[in-house]
């Protein structure tokens, strides 16, 4: 699958709230810095427990995915990919409630014939005097 497919099967997967399908994305052992909660997730049972938590949280609301400025590196063992991505919370009727950006780096290995996601890393900057994280990316 490549990077291209890769985000759209992420967005697609996060969206529909299927676990299962965004977890088919990962390599067994994942190692995710996440922006939220933990410093890091390793394999993938711990980042299921992280997808389950958040999905539940939503309640009625979807989230959608976008990204963009996406950059990639293709070698024949590896695939880098970094982008900016903006988390949409969407009501039940798909009224746009509120939305977040951050920063995704993804390192993607072969395993058999696809690429699967070894490495995530999200993170948004954060002011150096109050530490704040800024989740809005300037226009």
């Amino acid at each position: 699958m490549p990077p291209e497919q890769i985000l759209r099967a992420y967005a697609e997967a996060v969206y529909a709230r299927d676990t299962q399908a965004l977890l088919a994305l990962y390599h067994p052992q994942v190692t995710v810095y996440d922006l939220w909660e933990h410093w890091q997730y390793d394999g993938l049972n711990a980042w299921r427990g992280m997808i389950e938590g958040w999905f539940a949280s939503l309640g009625e609301e979807r989230v959608q995915v976008t990204f963009d400025d996406i950059r990639t590196h293709v070698t024949p063992d590896m695939v880098l990919v970094h982008a900016f991505a903006t988390y949409a919370g969407l009501s039940a009727s798909g009224e746009r409630l509120r939305a977040m950006n951050n920063r995704l780096s993804l390192t993607l290995t072969r395993s058999g014939d696809q690429w699967l996601i070894l490495h995530e890393h999200s993170s948004a900057p954060a002011d150096f005097e109050s530490g704040k994280v800024n989740l809005h990316r300037p226009a």
